[in-house]
């Protein structure tokens, strides 16, 4: 529950459809980034938004100890103690809108060497709308592999960026096994079963690894593991000021 330093701002993402999204962009506190992760969250129709623990603690943590721009937002109609977007939930297709207005808004901030990181719901979106000249790669965190089909799939080989999935030993949807002959379509893809994991990424050591293969992946140059502990200031996850390690 440690937040990291940063400089973290508000933002406002507007689709072309005319909503308005909201959401956070974390910066390394005292440096430009090196790269930048695009977030999409779980379903929110099962509780997923732009606080989802691992995506919450990608942007506590990454932008100090991997140099890395963090952006999150709630797709339409999402809630979280951000905001609310605009509109109503689409059914994963109206969400297109949401996916390149993120893009866009990194795109336009000069943001560098964007990734989308998905997760669950948030990898349909990333495998059906990401495709994107702007997008260096994704990282998929339990796809499912439900909205988004082998045409999909077949698209993102032809589309030739990495593609990475980090899938659950014991998902409730989609397993290791099952993941690779899914995948094996796109040639440049890279599955990494994840012994003992589940689908929501439960537990200090569950998110770790996460975040540890998203940097390896976006920042091979940063050591890994990465740090578990900080000498300096830093904020509480119950928003108290804390200088100790």
């Amino acid at each position: 529950m440690t937040i990291l330093p940063a400089r973290r701002t508000d933002i406002s993402l507007h689709t072309a459809d005319g909503l308005t999204l909201v959401g956070e962009l974390a910066l390394p506190a005292d440096r430009p980034p090196v790269a930048t992760l695009i977030t999409l969250h779980p379903l929110p129709t099962h509780g997923g938004y732009m606080d989802s623990h691992v995506l919450r603690k990608a942007a506590w943590r990454l932008p100090a100890l991997a140099d890395l721009a963090v952006l999150r937002f709630n797709t339409r109609g999402t809630s979280s103690p951000r905001g609310t977007s605009e509109g109503a939930f689409g059914e994963g297709d109206a969400e297109r809108f949401d996916v390149a207005a993120a893009i866009d808004f990194a795109e336009f901030h000069d943001l560098p060497r964007r990734w989308l990181v998905g997760w669950s719901f948030g990898t349909e979106l990333a495998l059906r709308y990401g495709r994107d000249p702007a997008v260096d790669g994704a990282i998929l965190l339990s796809p499912p592999l439900r909205r988004a089909d082998d045409d999909d799939l077949t698209a993102w080989d032809e589309f030739g960026k990495p593609l990475v999935a980090l899938v659950p030993e014991f998902d409730d949807y989609l397993r290791p096994a099952e993941a690779r002959a899914r995948f094996a379509r796109v040639h440049q893809a890279e599955v990494i079963g994840v012994d003992g994991a589940k689908h929501l990424w439960v537990g200090e050591a569950a998110v770790r690894r996460v975040l540890d293969e998203i940097v390896s992946h976006v920042r091979p140059d940063v050591p890994i593991p990465l740090p578990s502990a900080w000498d300096g200031p830093v904020v509480n996850g119950d928003g108290g000021d804390d200088d100790t390690r």
